[in-house]
């Protein structure tokens, strides 16, 4: 759903990714190692992801980064450091589908995009990964992003803290379509920069879009993004028309599938929806205009929904505001994004796989577990939403190593107090995050 401007192109945008890693060692304090003893974690409660069920107490020893033992009872481990969270509930650390770390929305982001370089949005992002972190996601799926890829490898090298991150980089789109870097610029700006292409993540056949595909490759995306229709927030009067034809989503899915990759689909109109299900894509994010014959052929096609309801309710919101939005974005923010809750609502009930994702970056970065309660809010037992941020999610990214709390699996653990099951709101207020054995936050 956010605009790209933030990714203009410029022939300055290679030399200032290359300089980031040696700036952001400056930026943030650097991510805390795992201990060398292990941790006993004392849990008041368990949620247990694979049942959806909420267990007793239980005792979970962390070790080398990994999850070692999980007991019934607060228990006593040899040598291990112990945390009291006896008066919480832990669950698996969350997953958040859908976010943009290398920008946030305001009133300004319009002009940012051609004002600020990379390397700003860079060192704004490292913030922004670290208040997801706090906030209990420890992996996010970055859905279009140039300067992601960087802070994913940032973070992995332990210079800064954040989620683990899986980075599409540039989203993929057609000439005009929602990612389309060019869009809003002047035609002087414009015929000056010249024509995007596959390499700015724009296509328009069969060989741009397996070029296209390739280009993430080699710039080292984790998973590939495609604006299947017109979206919100971009500079473009179609919010929700088709954007791609069948063809050219299988040419993209297929290529990707030689390199590993998922898909996900940005969608909020029908036809564009049906032809990227039909194209065989991984997810679909945001399907405003989800029809019971989308979400049949969903079910059919085994196609993950990821709704995205926080970043609809923020732009319905924000469009009663006047001079938030460009007046060529306002209308479809008002429209659009008032109906995503909805949309959700139909979907569970339907019967459709459901998962977590916020669209963070167009509200603020941090505020991600607020999703949750929207998703009750919608009719989605809350059992169910914990499920789809953390064993579901975990389904969609193809790994089965994170989303649930066993033995072997990686010790990414969140601590609230109280119990989320029967009060959703309790996971706004998060005690403790774990990341691969190292503790992040213990605000207890």
């Amino acid at each position: 759903m956010p605009r790209t401007l933030t990714t203009r192109p410029t022939a300055a945008a290679p030399l200032a990714l290359a300089v980031l890693a040696c700036a952001l060692a400056g930026a943030a304090q650097a991510a805390p190692a795992p201990p060398a003893e292990p941790t006993a974690l004392r849990c008041g409660k368990l949620f247990d992801a694979r049942s959806g069920k909420l267990l007793g107490p239980h005792t979970v020893t962390v070790r080398d980064g990994k999850i070692a033992e999980v007991r019934a009872g607060l228990n006593d481990v040899a040598g291990a450091r112990a945390v009291d969270l006896s008066q919480h509930t832990c669950t698996p650390g969350w997953t958040d589908l859908h976010v943009h770390l290398g920008g946030q929305s305001s009133a300004q982001s319009y002009s940012e995009g051609f004002r600020l370089d990379p390397v700003d949005f860079a060192f704004r992002a490292v913030g922004y990964a670290n208040k997801t972190l706090q906030a209990g996601f420890t992996s996010v799926r970055d859905l279009g992003g140039e300067v992601t890829p960087h802070l994913r490898d940032a973070i992995n090298q332990g210079l800064v803290a954040g989620p683990r991150i899986w980075a599409a980089g540039k989203s993929i789109a057609t000439t005009g379509g929602h990612a389309d870097p060019t869009n809003g610029m002047n035609d002087a700006l414009s015929h000056l920069i010249g024509p995007p292409g596959p390499t700015e993540g724009v296509i328009n056949s069969i060989d741009d879009a397996r070029q296209a595909v390739r280009q993430r490759y080699k710039e080292g995306s984790d998973v590939i993004k495609i604006t299947a229709t017109g979206g919100v927030l971009s500079y473009a009067k179609s919010g929700d028309a088709p954007q791609f034809t069948v063809e050219e989503v299988k040419a993209i899915v297929d290529t990707a599938k030689d390199y590993g990759y998922r898909v996900a689909a940005h969608a909020h109109g029908e036809e564009g929806m049906k032809r990227a299900v039909l194209g065989g894509v991984t997810s679909i994010e945001h399907g405003t205009y989800m029809s019971p014959e989308v979400m049949s052929l969903m079910k059919q096609r085994g196609t993950w929904y990821v709704p995205t309801i926080y970043a609809g309710r923020f732009v319905a919101d924000k469009a009663k505001i006047d001079g938030y939005f460009p007046d060529v974005v306002r209308p479809k923010a008002a429209r659009i994004g008032a109906m995503i809750q909805q949309t959700a609502a139909n979907a569970y009930k339907n019967g459709v796989k459901i998962a977590f994702g916020t669209d963070m970056g167009v509200g603020p970065h941090g505020d991600n577990a607020r999703e949750f309660v929207y998703m009750v809010e919608a009719g989605i037992p809350a059992a169910v939403a914990l499920q789809a941020a953390t064993i579901r999610a975990a389904e969609v990214l193809g790994v089965d190593d994170q989303g649930v709390i066993e033995t072997g699996k990686r010790a990414d653990i969140v601590a609230v107090k109280g119990d989320p099951v029967a009060d959703i709101n309790a996971v706004l207020d998060v005690a403790f995050v774990m990341k691969d054995g190292a503790v992040y936050k213990q605000a207890l």
